[in-house]
């Protein structure tokens, strides 16, 4: 019984120290505040108004140029 409850508290003493580890050291390594997968769901969401914005300016471009030589 008492090698049992050894087992136990030993798993519950890890499992708690691994939960601390893994929740805190996120916390530290943000500098600005904004977690890793905010900054990265920032960076698509840039970059998919790139894309469009440079998707309209292509088109019209062509538009111009479809309507010059009529």
């Amino acid at each position: 019984m008492g090698k049992l409850i050894t087992v136990v508290l030993a798993i519950a003493a890890i499992s708690g120290a691994a939960y601390y580890a893994l929740n805190h050291a996120s916390s530290r390594s943000s500098d600005s505040g904004a977690s890793a997968p905010k900054r990265q769901l920032d960076n698509v969401r840039g970059a998919a108004d790139r894309i469009e914005s440079d998707a309209e300016q292509r088109a019209r471009d062509l538009e111009s140029k479809m309507g010059d030589g009529q």
